[in-house]
């Protein structure tokens, strides 16, 4: 095999040959390339000791901040470039770190705590592929496998669970049989892992070819983490099934798998996550509107795009496609797609009339103003009257006076 690498990595590997050490490209980016893909991410390995590399390295720019666990940052060619030195990892007594790490000078030490056989390849420029664990063997079959013993490469780290799953998921690969019974048998581990973990692996897995058949086929699993759904696991398996009729975007799938769900039970599982404030906006607030009626004639449309984002609108519509019987996808993209086109003005930001407008007309400042601008707008949304000033200025008076009749 040999492994198109960019320069500045070579830059730094020939740095660690020609100054007697070895150096190797090791997980994700060597499984990548063996499968014909172009890796992004690049992660170094060497038996340099810390202090060693940054001898080595006195001449660039160095960050430290991983040097306690043998992790040295050099910046090559403007691209920062980290370098492990080969461990061995300590006893695991939170299921997550190990308490110590010793630094050894033997690569097979160093990919033996490796968490799965396709992740444990090995590659140098100098000395080409090394595949202790039959990782190769796995690629081809397209299998994920821990290495070695699977209840102890759980036992260390509980979030090794959810990257089987996701590895299996995205990679659209089966988990080898011994792994997949440890998966099921150690499910509990992940309840001593932290939520931004999970839901870093959750929103991938979602995202992946086989993320309905891995929801079914661990269905345990997720009940296990998410137990706000046990009431109704069913259901949430029975969504599951839709996942790849939709597009890979994380929100969009999440709220297709608790599609039905109370919102209370969709923002419970959703904090349980703790995501960005966007990511929990969009997945509880498509579980409520897509619950909903939604017209597909200009004006009900028009509220949309007022209220809501393109990104939004989209994957409110896939959901009603997937879910909802009488809701005509065709016809509400084409009148989208039209009043996309001729963008009409649908939030008072965009009128041609303000606040400021309506108390230069007399009327004090307080919740009348609001109350005004909103059936002003209503009435350019409708149609019934241009975004023109001097026309919505018109409406303005008529409706000043209604509000001084009615009080």
């Amino acid at each position: 095999m040999e492994m198109n690498v960019p320069n500045y990595i070579t830059d730094v590997l020939n740095i660690l040959y020609n100054s007697g050490f070895e150096g190797y490209l090791v997980g994700g980016c060597v499984r990548d390339a063996m499968m014909g893909k172009t890796p992004h991410d690049f992660d170094l390995t060497t038996n340099a000791l810390p202090k060693e590399m940054l001898s080595v390295f006195s001449s660039y720019r160095i960050i430290e901040t991983g040097i306690k666990h043998g992790t040295v940052t050099v910046v090559s060619d403007g691209e920062n470039v980290e370098i492990t030195t080969y461990r061995i990892d300590g006893k695991y007594l939170d299921n997550r770190r190990p308490e110590e790490v010793t630094f050894t000078r033997n690569l097979h030490e160093d990919l033996s705590r490796r968490d799965f056989t396709v992740n444990a390849l090995a590659y140098s420029p100098k000395d080409g592929l090394v595949d202790i664990f039959d990782g190769v063997t796995d690629l081809e079959n397209r299998v994920i496998r821990c290495v070695g013993d699977a209840d102890k490469r759980f036992n260390e780290d509980g979030l090794r669970i959810m990257r089987a799953l996701r590895f299996s998921s995205v990679l659209d690969f089966d988990i080898d049989e011994e792994t997949s019974k440890s998966i099921h048998k150690n499910k509990n581990l992940l309840k001593n892992i932290s939520a931004e973990r999970i839901y870093t692996e959750l929103k991938k897995l979602v995202c992946g070819k086989r993320a309905k058949s891995i929801i079914r086929e661990y269905t345990d699993v997720f009940e296990t983490v998410f137990f706000m759904i046990s009431d109704d696991v069913d259901k949430f398996v029975a969504n599951a099934e839709k996942t790849d009729k939709l597009s890979q975007n994380p929100s969009l799938r999440l709220a297709s798998l608790l599609f039905g769900f109370d919102n209370a039970v969709v923002r419970k599982f959703m904090n349980s996550l703790k995501p960005d404030n966007k990511s929990l906006f969009e997945v509880s607030e498509l579980n409520l509107m897509s619950q909903q009626s939604i017209g597909c004639d200009k004006v009900s449309v028009r509220h949309l795009m007022g209220k809501y984002d393109s990104q939004f609108i989209e994957m409110l519509s896939e959901l009603k496609k997937a879910y909802c019987n009488d809701f005509d996808y065709d016809e509400f993209m084409h009148c989208y797609n039209a009043q996309k086109e001729q963008n009409p003005c649908v939030s008072l930001k965009t009128m041609n009339f303000t606040g400021s407008d309506l108390i230069s007309l007399g009327i004090e400042r307080g919740p009348v103003i609001g109350n005004i601008m909103n059936k002003l707008l209503e009435l350019v949304i409708s149609d019934q009257c241009e975004n023109d000033f001097e026309k919505l200025k018109t409406h303005a008076k008529k409706l000043i006076a209604e509000n001084k009749n009615e009080n």
